[in-house]
């Protein structure tokens, strides 16, 4: 647990409530104080959703404190079962409320007697694990509760459906592009033959959790929310599991092999070269654009990439396999999946940082200065700081990275959207320039704020007219370079002579 006004994943409690409230007739608790129940608001304003986000706000206060909270929690775990009669109700803590040490599975307890819906506490470290890490448990704690239940009242479905089946594990609420890449793995799977069998946990019903165990196998598609999960069913059920990530034209392709050595596996042997070949050559345009005249002005360029483990290593693939683009960085801040990263982008970047503070994100491109960042929202805020420009690929992100329209990263329609992406993010960079040769509306002025917290290098006035006068797609990089000569000749002050000593000390 730290202070800090940036995180790129959130306190554990945030990834509970993201799968509780992405399944359907699910409620959950939040024992908190005010202050840590911001959940709805934020899931209200990105997912746009038109129904309540389903989380109650059990809020801890001075009258609390005094008393304990059992009465509290208990009370609202029943008041919403009468109210809203859910499926599952699942009680969390914050980290804030976990102070307490309260015995909150005692709270459980006692409430799921007076209570028709399941009540569950979430098995969640909130001191040791961050908010993805807590979803992936939440997700398996789910399914295992009502699989055993299902066990104890023989209920359980162990019978495989008779046409081949899949389960998507690890679509939810807040999740970069989800919705879209649902849809788009859904068309894939049925171009290949294969039902789906339940989507979980966005608009999956646990009451039908029972059912997870007739599918042939399971595709996660992320590796931060689900791998648990189907860790849990093949050990307990064997049923296999796909996690290369369709993303790209090279992924999307040995995705589709791995499913075909499965359906081979159960006496379904079907060649799928063919689909693979025909969805790479007409729906998919990455190929041929990689192949253009675009694509390979692009080649050399230098790129970063930042972001979770799944779509960064995925994005820096892509870049120096399928687009012939210099990775000079590739980082996550997943550092509890940080071998499994960097087996995955050896031999595709100069270097890899993994990290969850973002200063060292920040002087890391401030040192490269790539043509583009390919990263989260906090990478695009420091794009623009350092006039470089940024294409997000990763959560956290802000509400332009929830379309209405359909944009999946995921299957051959993503390998569209990923390539006008890497191709604007890249040539956008002209845009000031090209403002101001043509007398556009560009005015902004020059931010002379470095992201260094040097705050003794000041800009005199004829210093910066003379940077003003330099075209905006490279003024950035020659003030950082003018800041970097004043810093090590012990300059306070840039005028229009340091500038031109700057300019000499570098041969230019």
């Amino acid at each position: 647990m730290k202070l800090a006004y940036w995180m790129y994943a959130g306190p554990a409690h945030i990834g509970t409530l993201r799968v509780a409230s992405s399944f359907k007739n699910v409620h959950a608790i939040m024992h908190a104080p005010l202050g840590d129940d911001y959940f709805n608001v934020m899931r209200s304003m990105l997912e746009r959703e038109r129904d309540f986000t389903p989380v109650t706000a059990s809020i801890v206060d001075r009258h609390v404190l005094a008393r304990g909270s059992q009465e509290k929690v208990v009370e609202n775990i029943t008041r919403k079962d009468k109210e809203e009669r859910p499926d599952l109700i699942v009680l969390t803590p914050t980290c804030t409320s976990s102070i307490l040490q309260e015995d909150l599975q005692n709270f459980v307890d006692r409430a799921a007697i007076e209570s028709e819906s399941d009540v569950i506490l979430a098995d969640v470290n909130h001191y040791r694990v961050n908010e993805l890490q807590a979803a992936d448990r939440t997700l398996e704690q789910v399914v295992r509760f009502y699989i055993e239940k299902a066990k104890k009242s023989n209920s359980l479905q162990l019978e495989k459906t008779k046409k081949p089946s899949a389960n998507i594990i690890g679509i939810f609420t807040l999740g970069f592009h989800n919705q879209h890449d649902s849809r788009e793995l859904k068309r894939l799977l049925n171009d290949l033959g294969v039902e789906i069998n339940e989507v979980i946990p966005e608009g999956g019903s646990v009451t039908n959790l029972c059912n997870l165990t007739k599918a042939w196998f399971n595709l996660i598609p992320y590796r931060e929310v689900g791998l648990m999960t189907a860790n849990y069913l093949e050990k307990e059920f064997n049923i296999p599991y796909v996690t290369t990530t369709p993303m790209g034209v090279v992924d999307t392709a040995e995705c589709i092999h791995e499913i075909a050595d499965i359906l081979k596996q159960n006496n379904y042997d079907k060649n799928f070269d063919e689909y693979i070949e025909q969805q790479t050559k007409f729906v998919s345009q990455a190929a041929w654009f990689s192949r253009s005249i675009d694509c390979q002005n692009l080649t050399g360029k230098k790129a970063v990439v930042f972001g979770d483990a799944t779509h960064a290593a995925s994005m820096t693939k892509i870049l120096a396999r399928e687009m012939g683009i210099r990775v000079s960085c590739a980082g996550t801040y997943c550092k509890h999946d940080s071998d499994w990263f960097r087996e995955q982008v050896q031999g595709f970047c100069d270097e890899v940082l993994i990290t969850d503070d973002h200063t060292q994100v920040g002087d890391m491109i401030a040192r490269i200065e790539p043509s583009a960042i390919f990263g989260t929202q906090m990478e695009r805020h420091i794009g623009k700081r350092l006039d470089i420009p940024c294409g997000v690929i990763s959560a956290p992100v802000h509400i332009q990275n929830f379309p209405l329209g359909y944009r999946p990263f995921l299957g051959y329609e993503g390998t569209n959207q990923i390539a006008d992406l890497v191709y604007n993010s890249f040539t956008l960079g002209m845009e000031d320039h090209l403002l101001e040769i043509f007398g556009g509306h560009d005015t902004k002025e020059v931010i002379t704020k470095s992201l260094s917290t040097d705050s003794t290098l000041n800009w005199a006035p004829d210093g910066i007219a003379e940077l003003n006068k330099i075209p905006g797609f490279v003024r950035g990089k020659i003030k950082r370079n003018t800041e970097k000569f004043a810093r090590e000749n012990n300059i306070n002050e840039i005028t229009m002579e340091i500038m031109y000593a700057a300019k000499e000390s570098v041969g230019a």
